[in-house]
């Protein structure tokens, strides 16, 4: 795909190349006029309004509605048998990753240059808008250091197209707890940052915060060796200190964790929200219930990694850790925590973020109106972006169309024919 520069020159170029394929992307404009969009419907993040119309100037939105005019100097875009709704927050993503079947974590992190890992991340980020993603949190760089505060730059300065990026950096570890391992007698460049100890921790959360750091990520506990359980990696000391020093500065906290002892001391340390928490249990999803701590589940990666492993799905028992998975979430969903949206993308290729939801709907039991909730004003609500994630007058215009109606059919989210970032046309099909 290719992005419009600001010029004028480019930017009728780009413009002659759309009109001669109707398949092609739209990409960014440098100042759209004022935009009347008509669907079918609006899901507005919460409910679904049949006619209803949207009206953006600038980059936000101005009018919401049925029948609005089209306002002097503007343009008016008819998307018939199209669902119009917020764009879609992907609440965990790691753009330097890319699928663990092409190549193993452990190569990733040792024998790929960042230079080649940040080329391949900026086709993940236009991959992921392409695909409805209008922002991103990015949980970790996985041994590229602070690459993903680059990438973020370039994005908002529309030198790449991309989502909406808040970034987590190196993440944060225990000595000892992380990878990758070879030889003992041989040291080699980890996934994350190692801290220990109250100076330690404090230490490490600012100087990932003067780095450019949106979100501090903690590994509340891990695998210390091959084949071992996880198991708690940092005190209770080490974690309220890491959520206090970040939260003083603006940032909340995530934590990894798939242990009950993990996520309830990441539970009362004050995190935003627990990733994964495989291992989760009725009492601790309770607890985080309480303490208002969301449970962001990311289902769809070890679906992948199970497959990867040989699991032919729909074929024969459920691999243990997927039997696992199904139940933490049936804890989960009986105390009531509340669940984030987010699919631990670039474990599976980027672009295919859907995944999440469908799995979600098809093997989990969730209702698509439920899981579009999660991903549009849920996921808003719980990263404090009061912004975004809604269709409604003052927020930002990011706008995704899709082919049929998501809050009954989770896969019409595939089917995406228009996206809007800030006002700005990325992707546009014409109706056939």
């Amino acid at each position: 795909m290719l992005s419009l520069s600001h010029s004028h020159r480019y930017c009728w170029f780009f413009l002659l190349g759309f009109l001669l394929c109707s398949a092609q992307p739209l990409l960014a404009q440098p100042t759209p006029p004022p935009t009347l969009l008509r669907p079918a419907a609006v899901f507005d993040g919460e409910t679904l309004h049949p006619g209803w119309q949207v009206l953006v100037e600038g980059d936000r939105i101005t009018a919401v509605g049925p029948s609005l005019p089209t306002p002097a100097g503007g343009r008016t875009l008819d998307l018939p048998g199209l669902t119009l709704l917020p764009g879609l927050i992907e609440g965990h993503s790691h753009l330097l990753l890319h699928p663990y079947n092409e190549t193993p974590w452990n190569d990733q992190v040792l024998l790929e240059s960042q230079a080649l890992r940040v080329a391949r991340a900026t086709a993940h980020a236009q991959r992921t808008l392409l695909a409805g993603f209008t922002t991103a949190r990015d949980l970790g760089t996985e041994g590229a250091d602070y690459a993903d505060v680059g990438i973020k730059q370039a994005i908002d300065q529309d030198i790449i197209p991309g989502p909406r990026l808040l970034v987590a950096t190196r993440a944060l570890v225990a000595t000892g707890s992380y990878g990758p391992k070879l030889s003992t007698d041989v040291e080699v460049p980890q996934g994350a940052q190692e801290a220990d100890g109250p100076e330690g921790v404090m230490r490490a959360v600012r100087e990932q915060i003067g780095r450019g750091a949106d979100i501090i990520k903690v590994y509340a506990d891990y695998r210390w060796g091959k084949g071992e359980p996880a198991r708690p990696t940092f005190s209770q000391e080490e974690l309220n200190l890491i959520v206090q020093t970040a939260n003083a500065a603006g940032r909340p906290v995530v934590a990894h964790s798939s242990t009950p002892e993990g996520m309830r001391r990441a539970t009362l340390a004050g995190v935003q929200t627990i990733e994964h928490g495989d291992g989760g249990t009725l009492e601790v999803f309770k607890l985080m219930k309480q303490r208002g701590v969301a449970l962001c589940p990311t289902v769809a990666a070890g679906d992948a990694i199970a497959q990867y492993q040989g699991w032919r799905k729909g074929q024969g028992a459920l691999p243990e850790r997927v039997q696992q998975k199904h139940t933490s979430m049936e804890a989960a969903l009986k105390s009531g925590v509340t669940l984030a949206f987010g699919s631990d993308v670039g474990v599976f290729p980027h672009g295919d973020n859907v995944r999440e939801a469908e799995l979600l709907v098809q093997d989990y039991g969730l209702t698509p109106l439920t899981v579009l909730r999660q991903a549009t004003s849920g996921n808003a609500r719980i990263f404090g972006l009061v912004d975004r994630g809604r269709i409604q007058t003052g927020l930002l215009a990011d706008l995704v169309a899709v082919q049929g109606d998501p809050t009954h059919d989770v896969t019409a989210l595939r089917q995406v024919r228009l996206v809007m970032k800030g006002g700005v046309l990325y992707k546009l099909y014409k109706q056939p």
